[in-house]
C-alpha cells in the first residue's frame, strides 16, 4: 500500500474517531459544535498519519494508534484555533474556511481550544485496548504534555512572539521551530514507537528522524508563505512578512532556505535507514513534506 491509499484509509478512521469522541461528551452543544468545526475543517493530518505509519513500519496494526492519533490531532487543532485569534496571528481563514473565532466568537473559540487540549489527555487515559498498557498510557501522556507545553509547542510560540520585529540568528530560529512545530511532530513519531514497543536505539533514531522532519516541515511552510497559493494553502500568503516574523527565506535567502530544506530531508532519511524497520511509508511522508504545496 502506498502512502496515499494508506492515508485515505486512516484519515477516514481518524475522522470517525474524533467525531465519536467529541459527540459523546457531556458538554454544551455550542462548545462541541465549535470543537468539531475546527476538527472537521480538513487538513493534511500529518501528525496522526505519522502515528499510524510508525506502527505499520514495525509490523503492528495501525488501529492500535487510533485514540492517540485523535488526541494529537486535537492538540494540533487547539493550537491552530488559538494561533488564529486576534491577539495572536489575527487570521480570518484556516484550511479555506473562516477561522473559529470568526464563526463562534472569541470567547467560544478560546474555550473550544481549551477543551480540545484537555480532552486529549482524557482520551489517552481512557484507552481500553488490548496491547496498550497503563505504563504506555502514562508514557504517552508525559510525552504529549511535555511536547505541547512550555518545554515544547507553547514555549516555541512564546519565543516566536518575542522574536517579532527582530533579526534572529539561525540557532534562535531553529529553537523556535524545533519547539513550535517540531516537538508535536516528534511526539507523533515517538507515540507510534511507544505503542509498537520499539527498542531504545530505535526510539533514538526515530527522534533524530523526527527532529530533521520537523525543521524541514517548517522551512517548507516558510517557503510556501512566500511562493504558495492562497487557494491551495487555505489561508492568506505573506502573513509572516506582515507580522515581521523571522523566517528561513528572510535569514538565508530563498535559495538558502531550499538548500537547508534538502539537507534536513537527507538527514531524516539517513536516520530512518539505520532503524531496521520497514520505512517505506515514512520515506514517502518525508518526500511529501519536502515537495508539498499546501
Amino acid at each position: 500500500m502506498n502512502f496515499q491509499s494508506f492515508s485515505e484509509t486512516y484519515k477516514r478512521a481518524l475522522e470517525q474517531e474524533m467525531q465519536s469522541q467529541i459527540s459523546k461528551l457531556h458538554a454544551p452543544n455550542s462548545l462541541k459544535e465549535a470543537m468539531l468545526y475546527s476538527l472537521e475543517a480538513g487538513g493534511k493530518r500529518i501528525r496522526p498519519m505519522l502515528v499510524f505509519a510508525v506502527l505499520e513500519a514495525f509490523g503492528q496494526n495501525p488501529d492500535r494508534g487510533i485514540s492517540v492519533a485523535a488526541a494529537i490531532e486535537m492538540i494540533h487543532t487547539y493550537s491552530l484555533i488559538h494561533d488564529d485569534l486576534p491577539s495572536m496571528d489575527d487570521d480570518d481563514l484556516r484550511r479555506g474556511k473562516p477561522t473559529n473565532h470568526k464563526v463562534f466568537g472569541e470567547a467560544t473559540a478560546i474555550l473550544a481550544g481549551d477543551a480540545l487540549l484537555t480532552y486529549s489527555f482524557q482520551a489517552i487515559a481512557e484507552i481500553d485496548m488490548e496491547g496498550v498498557t497503563p505504563m504506555m498510557q502514562l508514557e504517552l501522556i508525559k510525552l504529549l504534555s511535555r511536547s505541547a507545553g512550555a518545554e515544547g509547542m507553547v514555549g516555541g510560540q512564546m519565543a516566536d512572539i518575542e522574536a517579532e520585529g527582530k533579526h534572529l540568528a539561525l540557532e534562535s530560529l531553529e529553537y523556535i521551530h524545533s519547539n513550535k512545530t517540531g516537538k508535536l511532530l516528534s511526539a507523533s513519531i515517538l507515540a507510534g514507537a511507544i505503542l509498537a514497543e520499539a527498542s531504545e536505539r530505535q526510539k533514538t533514531l526515530l527522534l533524530e528522524f523526527s527532529r530533521h522532519l520537523g525543521l524541514a516541515f517548517q522551512i517548507r511552510d516558510d517557503i510556501l508563505d512566500i511562493e504558495g497559493s492562497q487557494e491551495k494553502i487555505g489561508k492568506p500568503v505573506g502573513s509572516d512578512t506582515a507580522n515581521s516574523k523571522s523566517t528561513y527565506p528572510a535569514l538565508l535567502s530563498m535559495d538558502g532556505a531550499k538548500e537547508k530544506l534538502s539537507i534536513h530531508i537527507e538527514q531524516a532519511l539517513l536516520s530512518l535507514a539505520k532503524s531496521g524497520i520497514n520505512t517505506e511509508l515514512l520515506e514517502e511522508v518525508t518526500e511529501m513534506i519536502a515537495a508539498r504545496d499546501h
